[in-house]
């Protein structure tokens, strides 16, 4: 036996969304953050995402998120219990399967990296929940069972928004759901820093400046941050821990189900054959060809056990010192791998065009396949396994909910399912790669994070602390290649767009 965490994730499309219409937007009212995740018909050039300007590169992906579309949102809430011991959250998850009305570019190589991951195209366009881009259409967006007034209602919950690497799909769900997109990026952020009050969360920034993993691309982060939170429960560590429960969903609710079988990072011994640019970005040039590991739960093991021998190397060097000898100088990236460089995206080694590539991280979101995604993360190695019994398996506590669902109580315990250590050749695993899911890990990361930043702060019993979530993190959006975030901040020399302060008189009835 081994303990695994069952994710339920509703799948909802258009001919069920206005069923499952109040349970939504009762989880985004009642949560206490949302973590939010999309899947993109494309990014298009993917230098100019990389601009050393900041402001060329919001041009650029202004451009893509006006000419392509979402095809997926995940939505993740996580509500924390006050009745339950600390950081104990009920989570609802939603996979949302989307359809843009207008016309919009496609991209070969995302449609083929997201059928190799599971998308079903056929599904999107016969049952896509219908939306229109840029201002509003026809009608306000404050009526009505739709895609955009959903993002209403999640901009009057007020509650704090978690990304992971969120500049490109924030906005994309600004021009999808929102308005048309500001020319400038000083008026992109004051818009930003008024619709969501509560403030924004990055939780690849937070990986790399707060948390300092050694990689940061989603799947890592969250197996790496699952694993320690795991640890500290079973030493019987001090201090709060991530305890996460889930509705158990019965009757025709239960048929929307999609449940996502995760388990716990499992032992590979004698196996040393990672690919070292995998292991360090998430993705590798030759994908599934490449014929070293790519397996996460190998290389989160390997690079603790590099760390220490790292270790015992500078105590042994400490131990020189104090004898009068002469050390080698330690490198400056002691705590990680050579070929991770500590707070960048960027690949060392140099492209054949002059042009140094950026993290494509390349299941996150799925935007593009091997090497062309400039936001995503590694997702579909082995993180989950789709087990169509799992729904069986999984017996709790039940107790009856107001939201008409019902809630069980822990973390599920099941049968240990496909081992993905033990694949012999690297195949895109169907069940693993979807919004829903990659919004969950998204949230799991960063309700980790306030719990061990809380446990090693000094005066963390402040009320008014916890309420802020992760202060020197708050609206800061990690940027590839940047040693610093972009701030989401409403500065003194700039203004917010027109059509976002009409908006905000119709979210909360008055102007900011």
């Amino acid at each position: 036996m081994a303990s695994s965490l069952v994710v339920p994730v509703i799948d909802v499309h258009k001919d069920n969304f206005k069923e499952l219409w109040p349970a939504m937007v009762i989880a985004i009212k009642t949560s206490s953050f949302v973590a939010l995740d999309t899947e993109l018909s494309g990014l298009g050039n993917r230098k100019s995402l990389l601009a050393e300007s900041i402001e060329d590169r919001f041009k650029a992906i202004c451009h893509a998120a006006r000419s392509r579309s979402i095809l997926s949102l995940g939505i993740a809430c996580y509500k924390k219990l006050d009745n339950k011991p600390a950081d104990t959250y009920m989570v609802q998850v939603y996979n949302l399967t989307l359809l843009c009305s207008e016309e919009y570019i496609i991209e070969p190589q995302s449609v083929q990296f997201l059928v190799q991951h599971g998308f079903d195209f056929n599904k999107q366009y016969a049952q896509g929940i219908p939306y229109c881009k840029g201002n509003n259409k026809g009608g306000s967006d404050n009526h009505g069972v739709h895609i955009r007034a959903l993002f209403t209602e999640l901009l009057r919950a007020r509650k704090p928004l978690v990304l992971h690497n969120g500049l490109i799909d924030i906005a994309f769900l600004y021009q999808s759901f929102y308005a048309h997109l500001p020319e400038r990026l000083a008026t992109f952020t004051a818009d930003l820093s008024e619709m969501f009050p509560a403030g924004i969360y990055d939780t690849k920034y937070v990986t790399e400046f707060e948390l300092r993993l050694t990689a940061s691309y989603l799947e890592y982060a969250y197996k790496k941050c699952k694993l320690d939170n795991g640890r500290s429960v079973t030493s019987g560590g001090v201090g709060p821990h991530v305890h996460v429960e889930f509705c158990q969903y019965v009757g025709q609710m239960s048929s929307y189900v999609d449940y996502r079988v995760c388990p716990d990072v499992a032992s590979a011994e004698g196996k040393t054959d990672i690919c070292q640019r995998f292991s360090a970005f998430g993705w590798c040039l030759n994908g599934t060809q490449c014929p070293l590991s790519h397996d996460t739960d190998l290389i989160i093991l390997q690079d603790e056990k590099g760390k220490q021998d790292k270790r015992k190397k500078r105590k042994r060097n400490r131990e020189k010192r104090a004898a009068g000898e002469v050390a080698e100088d330690s490198s400056i990236f002691d705590n990680a791998p050579e070929n991770k460089i500590p707070h960048m995206e960027v690949d060392p080694e140099e492209t054949g065009d002059g042009q140094k590539e950026t993290t494509a991280e390349p299941c996150e979101e799925g935007k593009q396949n091997e090497g062309e995604n400039m936001k995503t993360d590694s997702e579909g190695n082995g993180v989950c396994e789709h087990n169509t019994d799992s729904r069986n398996s999984a017996t709790t506590a039940v107790t009856n909910d107001d939201n008409g669902v019902e809630n069980t109580e822990g973390e599920v315990t099941i049968e240990k399912c496909n081992d993905p250590t033990a694949k012999t050749e690297k195949k895109a695993d169907s069940g693993t790669h979807r919004a829903g899911f990659d919004a969950f890990m998204t949230a799991y990361i960063f309700a980790y994070s306030f719990s061990k930043i809380k446990k090693d702060g000094a005066d963390d019993s402040a009320e008014e602390k916890e309420q802020t979530w992760l202060p020197t993190a708050l609206n800061k959006v990690y940027l590839s290649g940047k040693a610093a975030p972009l701030n989401v901040v409403k500065s003194t020399f700039s203004k917010s767009s027109k059509a976002h302060l009409q908006k905000m008189e119709m979210v909360w009835g008055k102007g900011v």
